[in-house]
């Protein structure tokens, strides 16, 4: 039986550590995340209703499965003050095996 976990990044920013914190429990909670880690204070520079805009942000780094990618992100959608939130889901290949097998544990499909 071959290994389908299928683990990713999932990076999205949030505009202070209070909704940061608040959305990313609730993704652990329901288990779509094994584990949420926060980088406070980075700042974004971007174009929103066409000017330019730069913002002090806490960026989220959350580990979870492409399995419940679209649950994780539906969730995040719902409770995410911006309009258009930062999603975005990254492959990871390499994991030591100890963390893998507690991701497995910890997530709710799997």
């Amino acid at each position: 039986m071959s290994d389908t976990f299928d683990p990713v990044l999932v990076i999205c920013s949030f505009p202070d550590s209070l909704s940061a914190r608040q959305i990313g429990t609730v993704l652990v909670e329901k288990q779509l995340a094994a584990c949420v880690s926060f980088v406070p204070g980075c700042t974004s520079i971007y174009s929103w209703q066409e000017k330019m805009t730069e913002s002090t942000e806490t960026l989220a780094l959350i580990k979870s499965t492409q399995a419940l990618f679209s649950e994780l992100e539906a969730t995040i959608r719902a409770l995410h003050p911006y309009d258009v939130p930062e999603i975005i889901g990254m492959p990871l290949s390499q994991l030591s095996h100890p963390y893998r097998q507690w991701m497995k544990r910890q997530l709710a499909s799997e």
